[in-house]
């Protein structure tokens, strides 16, 4: 019989490196599922299809359960401040070494969308970076972040904290009326 509810995710178990890379490459795997149905959705949306946009985010949804599961097998979610500096960290990996790299291939291949594509998340990864290292100060002060919205720019992802949108995004142009609070 199943587990009863009880909403948390699996508890982290150190048994075997195979099973380990199993469940990382299932947590990449679930995460990028949700993504793609998640964009799918935006797109059945547009062409007049809403029961089936609604249905690519239920699935979506149940992705990233799946993967949020993985994630926490891996021992993959920590506290807030562990969860924090975590994230941080995977900012400054993708700033430093993955984006560069990517962007520099994707120069040598001449891929012009491909190097838009990058510019905007680095960009982006950027701003998360400083965000967190701002909200970590915060927590380990024992401080929440304040109620300042947060928005986000469709295009690129640029995000910034503050009691409105800007304008117009630094990075590509959208104006202020399509960004995304939070």
């Amino acid at each position: 019989m199943a587990e009863p509810f009880k909403n948390t995710p699996p508890a982290p178990e150190a048994k075997g490196d195979m099973t380990a890379a199993n469940i990382a490459a299932a947590l990449a795997g679930e995460s990028q599922a949700s993504q793609k149905y998640l964009a799918f959705a935006d797109v059945a949306d547009a062409e007049g299809y809403p029961n089936v946009a609604r249905l690519f985010r239920a699935v979506a949804y149940a992705e990233s359960t799946h993967a949020r599961n993985h994630l926490s097998v891996l021992g993959g979610i920590g506290t807030t401040a562990e969860n924090l500096k975590a994230a941080w960290g995977g900012e400054t990996f993708e700033i430093d070494e993955m984006y560069p790299a990517y962007d520099a291939v994707a120069k040598l291949q001449e891929n012009e969308s491909a190097q838009v594509s990058i510019r905007y998340a680095l960009k982006a990864e950027m701003d998360h970076q400083g965000i967190y290292d701002t909200t970590l100060k915060g927590v380990e002060g024992e401080k929440d972040l304040d109620t300042t919205p947060v928005y986000v720019c469709p295009v690129c992802g640029h995000t910034v904290v503050g009691d409105k949108a800007p304008a117009y995004c630094t990075q590509c142009g959208t104006t202020s009326e399509f960004f995304k609070e939070f």
